[in-house]
């Protein structure tokens, strides 16, 4: 039984690990890929919309990769998480482990890839010329409650991609429609006024717009801005944990 907080960190911090070493023990750059990928998706995007909105847009790489970081980290965490019981059944019908570890696990495994990604980030600040702002300590505002969200969405998917394996490619149409509504390569100004409307409803567009005021613009975010991030990413965690402790017991027999 895991019943104490080190007995837990432990044990997160071993499956994290796992996951770190199992996905590039069979290549030959390694954890290298967490920098190469998002620089390279980087390029190519600047290369092919640099040119319709770099004009409208200031310092375009910069702008695309900020927002890309914060996608993918929603996108990678969340279906890994969705993905986390069934991929560690083998360890569930053997020993006893709290079922939620294997969602957290998944979720931090993503968030180191992300605090990784920073280094991308800054190196093509420098390069660019991009100037680096007091505001960017203001980030850690939209990121955690992004971390919020993406916890309460991912024990919701772990739960319904365990009784239906629909459920995978389902949030695969969900998430790129997700992410053409994240205005990660175009300026939110194209899109029409009562477009506009709906896409601020979408919390990941919030987390990105905010994220990019800090570092980018060298603003702090509105407050209205992180109340309904806040406000949006609390009612999913809650709901997260309330659905995962009603189905938790039932789990195991549906694995």
């Amino acid at each position: 039984m895991f019943d104490t907080f080190s007995e837990m960190k432990f044990l997160l911090k071993q499956l994290v690990k796992r996951d770190l070493t199992s996905k590039y023990k069979d290549s030959v750059l390694g954890i290298l890929w967490s920098f190469f990928n998002p620089l390279l998706i980087m390029l190519v995007f600047t290369a092919i919309f640099s040119m319709l909105f770099g004009r409208a847009i200031e310092n375009y790489p910069v702008y695309f990769l900020s927002g890309r970081l914060i996608f993918d980290f929603y996108n990678n965490a969340t279906k890994g998480a969705m993905r986390s019981l069934k991929s560690n059944a083998y360890i569930l019908k053997k020993i006893y482990v709290p079922k939620y570890m294997f969602s957290i696990s998944a979720i931090c495994y993503e968030f180191v890839n992300f605090l990784i990604s920073f280094v991308i980030l800054f190196g093509v600040m420098l390069i660019t010329g991009a100037q680096f702002h007091l505001t960017f300590i203001y980030a850690i505002f939209p990121i955690a409650l992004l971390f919020i969200l993406i916890f309460g969405v991912g024990l919701m998917l772990a739960v319904f991609n365990t009784y239906f394996s629909d459920i995978g490619y389902l949030y695969n149409v969900f998430t790129l429609v997700l992410m053409y509504s994240s205005a990660l390569f175009y300026p939110m100004e194209i899109v029409p006024a009562q477009v506009q409307m709906i896409f601020t409803l979408n919390p990941v567009y919030s987390a990105i717009s905010c994220f990019r005021e800090c570092v980018l613009y060298g603003i702090a975010p509105t407050a209205s801005s992180l109340y309904y991030l806040a406000a949006f990413s609390f009612t999913v965690f809650g709901v997260g944990i309330l659905l995962f402790n009603i189905y938790d017991k039932k789990l195991s027999l549906e694995i």
